[in-house]
């Protein structure tokens, strides 16, 4: 990347045909010598370095972005009206690019949470999940008799220092389903959470005649003794079930608030990757220094998700190259190729992914979000490729199958064991992902300085050129081994991340 600070383009490899303005560059500015710029560049956008023919490659990254749809002089904004998607032909080339991760000698240590089984917690929480829409109210009835008022000040957890609160997972299905694909991810993600390590114990709230019976969550995810399980309608009505609710998380608080932190090594953290709210600077700052931060964290011996399938979409022929089998690469193709058929069947296409905030900040095609979105994950190699909400057991970089809107890929990503998330965001995203504390990554200083209560960390340094990727991401790293040791997050500080719960809803409503 280009790195003099107080020029008005970036020029991030040296086969791109287009630059990145830094900031606003008003008509008629310098772009290379004899190339000025046909009309106002906003910040985040690309403009044109050469001329483009009809049908020609537009490159960033080095990488096909799309296709000119019109001719493009030098100096031309290159956006959706001149660049669009085309077929090109992509070498997976299989596992060419991996090779030995370089470990630490000493790895990091944070201050962790040790349960029973060995298993390491950044939060410690009480969870209640639905298994169906119907019990959604009472689960929250339950968990609100537990949050401090604000008004008055009182609050119910006062005397549990160590119990981080109680949280109610609800959604908007569990019925009107058939014993289908839409049903087993549904008891997948609710397991995943009933095992998380950040609960101390969980409660499951059903209706009593919804296609998803607790007792076949039970039965199916082999979850029989982890929780404790009532339905509204054995118990007799909303009221007494609350009242039954209220009275097993009173039961158990004492139990629950007997952790002590100690030191434990980075090697049991599993840190979710999201972005949400993209803008032209995501993949050239917090994008790739969460990337550095994520290479870190696998050399201390820990493990990161990348997910987002249609936003890794024209970008997966990268990450082939980095698989440490060809099975593992075919797995990721294959999730290409299940998901172009999906959105077919849907009547949209993936290159209707970037939203229109994402195209007002800079970006075109999926192939150049895409690009951008993968930065997240590094350079280490990839491991394994997980169905959504899947345990995930394989350390380093893994990869697992979700959608892009983001509370339904952090829930599955969560489902699946990250005790950590880090989200880059462009835009202003504002998120939560409970039981796991989310760490906010803004990737311009204009939108840090305007939303610094929801940010906890500006990206925007490295435009500027105060400070480098891998200073920033050193940082990032830094950051996330004091939020798994208990420092709240500026989400936290907003009680963000119940309603973020969001199952995929895949398959029909009926």
């Amino acid at each position: 990347m280009d790195a003099i600070a107080d020029a008005p383009f970036i020029r991030l490899h040296p086969d791109d045909t287009v630059l990145i303005a830094r900031r606003a560059v008003a008509e008629g500015s310098v772009v290379a010598p004899g190339i000025a710029t046909a009309a106002r560049i906003p910040p985040g956008h690309k403009v044109a370095a050469k001329q483009h023919a009809v049908g020609e490659a537009v490159r960033r990254y080095g990488q096909i972005i799309g296709f000119a749809t019109r001719p493009i002089a030098p100096g031309d904004w290159v956006h959706v009206d001149n660049c669009g998607m085309g077929d090109f032909e992509k070498d997976y080339a299989w596992g060419i690019d991996a090779k030995p991760t370089l470990y630490v000698p000493q790895p990091a240590t944070f201050q962790g949470i040790v349960r029973p089984d060995g298993r390491v917690a950044t939060r410690n929480f009480i969870g209640i999940v639905t298994s169906v829409n119907c019990s959604a109210h009472v689960a929250s009835m339950i968990a609100d008799a537990f949050k401090r008022n604000p008004f008055t000040g009182i609050d119910p957890l006062a005397e549990f220092p160590n119990v981080d609160g109680v949280v109610a997972l609800t959604h908007k299905t569990g019925c009107g389903m058939g014993d289908n694909d839409g049903l087993r991810i549904l008891r997948r993600t609710l397991a995943g959470y009933a095992r998380h390590v950040n609960f101390s114990h969980v409660i499951a709230i059903g209706l009593g005649c919804e296609v998803n019976q607790i007792s076949g969550l039970l039965e199916e995810q082999n979850l029989a003794g982890r929780l404790r399980n009532m339905d509204i309608q054995s118990m007799g009505g909303t009221r007494k079930t609350v009242e039954a609710g209220i009275a097993f998380v009173r039961e158990v608080l004492g139990e629950a608030n007997q952790v002590h932190r100690q030191p434990v090594p980075a090697s049991h953290l599993t840190l979710a990757l999201q972005c949400g709210g993209s803008d032209g600077y995501s993949g050239i700052t917090a994008n790739p220094a969460l990337g550095h931060a994520s290479d870190l964290l696998v050399r201390h011996g820990g493990t990161v998700i990348l997910s987002e399938t249609p936003e890794t979409y024209g970008a997966e022929h990268l990450l082939t190259r980095r698989a440490t089998s060809r099975e593992v690469g075919e797995k990721l193709v294959s999730l290409m190729r299940w998901w172009e058929r999906y959105a077919e069947q849907g009547q949209a296409e993936l290159n209707s992914n970037p939203s229109p905030g994402n195209k007002a900040g800079g970006l075109t095609t999926i192939l150049e979000k895409s690009l951008g979105a993968m930065a997240k994950a590094g350079t280490t190699n990839l491991t394994a490729v997980y169905d959504y909400a899947a345990p995930v057991t394989e350390k380093g970089f893994v990869f697992m199958d979700t959608p892009g809107y983001d509370p339904v890929a952090a829930t599955g990503q969560v489902a699946g064991g990250a005790n950590m998330v880090c989200f880059t965001t462009g835009r202003g995203s504002v998120f939560g992902c409970k039981p796991a504390p989310s760490i906010k990554l803004a990737t311009n200083s204009a939108m840090y300085e305007r939303m610094e209560e929801d940010m906890d960390v500006n990206c925007g340094t490295i435009i500027s050129g105060r400070e480098t990727v891998q200073e920033c991401g050193e940082r990032i790293f830094q950051l996330i081994l004091r939020v798994a040791s208990g420092e709240r997050t500026k989400s936290e500080s907003f009680d963000f991340g119940s309603a973020e719960f969001a199952p995929w809803p895949i398959g029909a409503t009926m």
